[in-house]
């Protein structure tokens, strides 16, 4: 069905035939053996081609690693195979997680499945895709800005961005260190939580994973004090003020607003809140993803790692410039190129403390909004995204407007908290609408219990 299917969507960049066919019949094996297997045991799976895969090609959607072979597992990988997953391929992303479209990948884009004209959203666009095309169970994608949240918002299935720190990064390649998550995309918010449950926890190998938090409860233990004459009772969901200004569409705001109105009914205290500093996020993220993407990709540059323009016969070769100029300009695209640029000018001297410095400053004032807001209420709910897909093309000669994509998820980055998009409802076109549930940091727990509640409530 995947080879069949994805010839118009694109979803993957490589299907992982003979590794599936192996751990399938290793789980088969284990149930004719009477052996014990967990909740993912034999589940198919698909893994954004940013994470390493033992002895599977990992090219981050870029043409400088084309040829790169993953030497071991990522962590997430390692934790999945245990547990009998059985990953059948690796998905399509925007070129080093670097978009919001999925329009960025060397290897073409993706296309939503909801409508082959518009785009599945970035940069886990070809994970959102897969799952809601029903060519996967579920897949693994990364979150930086809004990565597994807006795709899976424009495609209209489940993405959880954990808390920064925990799940590892171990195996994840980088593209902005202090904001990179790994998290899960599914068919519903149960199924979503099963897979955190199983990727979450401290590894000694990412000493940015944090040992101090307690696990995610199953979804029993998370539903043990849910009353169903009154779902949400005790809950308080804050409304951020600012979500909803001026560049949101009409039929998202009407959507998201009638998702409130479902969960006061299910017993809720609803109170609107001020995140103040979040009009200034999405220039303040633009300032430091850039510059940690400047150090990141550093590394790629014809000679240290990564394909070289040196094998190239048009080369001319003068000295060392010569071949870093000519690889990245033969191998990386546009928009790695163009953040490459924007870090290394922000980080250079005479710059960094009128740019880099003072977005940091400007990190901690989001963080804090945060804070005082979780003081009043246990949840925020909000938009995933401004808009409903928008058309392929339409956006990709106007990085800033690309970039607006992105505006109600960026915060939750910078913050390092949790947050799931689910589906809400959809716009007139029929295409997907995501709702936006904020938590505390480390208390996953929160936002899953209301999105469970949502979804098997709301309809009722």
């Amino acid at each position: 069905m995947i080879k069949e299917r994805d010839k118009d969507i694109n979803a993957y960049l490589a299907i992982t035939e003979d590794l599936a066919m192996g751990q399938a019949e290793a789980v088969d094996k284990a149930i004719a053996a009477g052996e014990e297997i967990g909740p993912l045991a034999g589940i198919p799976t698909a893994i954004k081609d940013c994470i390493l895969v033992d002895g599977i090609k990992c090219t981050a959607g870029s043409k400088i690693l084309e040829n790169y072979t993953a030497p071991y597992d990522a962590s997430v990988i390692k934790k999945l195979k245990k547990e009998g997953a059985v990953i059948v391929g690796k998905t399509n992303m925007d070129e080093f997680a670097m978009g919001a479209s999925t329009e960025n990948s060397a290897y073409g884009p993706t296309k939503n499945p909801r409508d082959l004209g518009r785009v599945p959203g970035g940069s886990s666009g070809g994970s959102a895709a897969a799952v809601a095309a029903d060519e996967i169970i579920y897949a693994l994608g990364s979150d930086t800005g809004g990565s597994i949240r807006q795709p899976a918002g424009f495609c209209g299935v489940v993405g959880i961005k954990p808390t920064y720190g925990r799940v590892s990064r171990y195996g994840l390649m980088a593209m902005a260190s202090s904001l990179d998550q790994i998290g899960p995309l599914a068919k519903n918010v149960e199924d979503a939580a099963e897979i955190l449950r199983t990727i979450e926890g401290v590894d000694e190998k990412d000493s940015t994973s944090v040992p101090l938090f307690s696990r995610l409860p199953s979804i029993e233990e998370i539903l043990e004090s849910v009353d169903e004459n009154s779902p949400l009772k005790g809950m308080k969901i804050g409304i951020p003020n600012e979500y909803f200004a001026e560049g949101i569409a009409p039929e998202v705001e009407k959507s998201i607003r009638e998702a409130v109105v479902k969960m006061e009914s299910m017993g809720a205290e609803i109170e609107g809140v001020s995140l103040p500093h979040s009009q200034y996020a999405l220039a303040c993220y633009y300032i430091i993803v850039p510059s940690e993407v400047s150090a990141n990709l550093a590394r790629y540059d014809g000679i240290k790692y990564g394909v070289s323009a040196v094998n190239s016969k048009q080369l001319t070769v003068n000295n060392l410039l010569d071949i870093y100029f000519q690889t990245r300009g033969k191998y990386l695209g546009k928009e790695v190129r163009r953040r490459i640029i924007l870090g290394t000018y922000a980080l250079s001297a005479g710059y960094y403390d009128a740019y880099y410095l003072r977005a940091q400053k400007v990190r901690t004032l989001v963080r804090q909004d945060f804070e005082r807001a979780f003081e009043k209420v246990d949840i925020l709910v909000a938009p995933t995204s401004p808009t409903t897909a928008f058309k392929i093309g339409e956006k990709a000669d106007d990085p800033l407007q690309m970039y607006l994509a992105d505006i109600y998820t960026v915060p939750i980055n910078l913050a390092g908290i949790p947050a799931m998009s689910l589906p809400c409802g959809k716009d007139s076109n029929g295409l997907p609408i995501g709702l936006q549930i904020i938590g505390r940091h480390f208390d996953e727990k929160n936002i899953i219990k209301a999105g469970l509640v949502y979804e098997k409530y709301a309809g009722k």
